[in-house]
């Protein structure tokens, strides 16, 4: 599979297919969900999806680096040195030896991938380094304009429009955002016990719950009904960001379409099971079952087939090049 994605993108050179393949890998073991969505994709599309994907979750990795000991200051030399090698490479400087940067350069150039874009995400990725909490809603949405809402706008040129990179772009952002927010929902327990929390201060003082009340419950097993309500106004609030994406699904190219959809109904039900879970997610990981994951996937895979076949009966209006005008419009933020 591995080897007609790339040669259907075209990518040819052997020291680029490794580093295409080894953003496979990293997209595959830690996006589940977003990578069974990408198999929806047409197959040239595919390695600059794991590219995007595979160096974000390379620097989360950094950030968290549950796997050593690591302390801090090695954490920040380590995204210090990532973001030379990722600046020299945008710029058409080698980047060493890391393949991640390698082919997310080549995707960068390939789809004319705005710039400002990666430095935003490192911003976002340094911030965790010192960063515990978010006073406000405000406060989080500029986090996360870094580290969400720039994953949907690095895709967009790959997923492709039927309307102007302009006008698709605000709902490709709030689409990262909520899917970060379903993230932020699901894994409260294991923030905190990163020392993160990452739902706002003013929504969860709203309800009378702060960092002890939480920490109580994660070390007890025992529920509030402060923090189940808190979680319930945050899924509210979650909810509301991917009614502000919907509207971008139908601008996407035809062939991309059942891809975002399906993402966007697998994300969305992480919330259907955190809620008839009984909001326990300081408890237990909420999972998307197998069942749930399998039908989402084959209704994706038909819609796929059905936009093809369709595509050959007649000839849609062509999606944009790089998925906007021939000159980049502005993006938010």
């Amino acid at each position: 599979m591995t080897g007609r994605e790339l040669d259907a993108a075209g990518i040819t050179d052997p020291e680029l297919r490794a580093a295409y393949t080894r953003c496979r890998l990293l997209n595959a073991r830690h996006g589940r969900t977003y990578f069974l969505a990408t198999r929806l994709l047409p197959a040239d599309r595919r390695p600059a999806v794991h590219a995007l994907y595979g160096f974000a979750r390379w620097a989360d990795d950094i950030v968290d680096d549950t796997g050593t000991d690591a302390v801090p200051a090695e954490r920040a030399a380590a995204l210090d040195r990532l973001d030379r090698l990722l600046r020299r490479a945008l710029t058409g400087g080698r980047p060493a030896d890391e393949p991640v940067v390698l082919a997310l350069a080549d995707t960068a150039a390939r789809y004319a991938i705005e710039p400002a874009h990666f430095t935003d995400f490192m911003a976002s990725m340094r911030a965790d380094l010192t960063v515990t909490d978010y006073a406000t809603y405000a406060d989080l949405r500029a986090y996360m304009h870094g580290s969400a809402a720039v994953i949907g706008l690095q895709m967009l040129p790959v997923l492709g429009t039927v309307t102007d990179r302009a006008t698709a772009a605000p709902h490709a952002a709030a689409l990262g955002v909520a899917f970060q927010l379903t993230n932020f929902l699901r894994d409260v327990g294991e923030d905190l016990d990163r020392g993160r929390i990452y739902l706002p201060a003013d929504l969860l003082t709203a309800h009378g719950v702060h960092r002890d009340l939480l920490l109580w419950s994660r070390r007890t097993g025992r529920h509030d009904r402060r923090i189940t309500a808190a979680l319930r106004a945050a899924e509210d609030l979650t909810r509301g960001v991917y009614r502000e994406a919907e509207p971008g699904l139908a601008m996407l190219d035809p062939v991309a379409r059942p891809c975002i959809r399906t993402a966007h109904l697998l994300y969305r039900g992480i919330l259907d099971t955190i809620a008839d879970g009984g909001y326990a997610v300081l408890h237990r990981r909420a999972v998307v079952s197998r069942r749930r994951r399998a039908a989402v996937a084959a209704d994706g895979l038909a819609r796929v087939l059905a936009a093809r076949f369709a595509a050959r009966r007649s000839t849609p209006p062509a999606p944009m090049p790089y998925g906007g005008d021939a000159l980049p419009a502005k993006e938010p933020g």
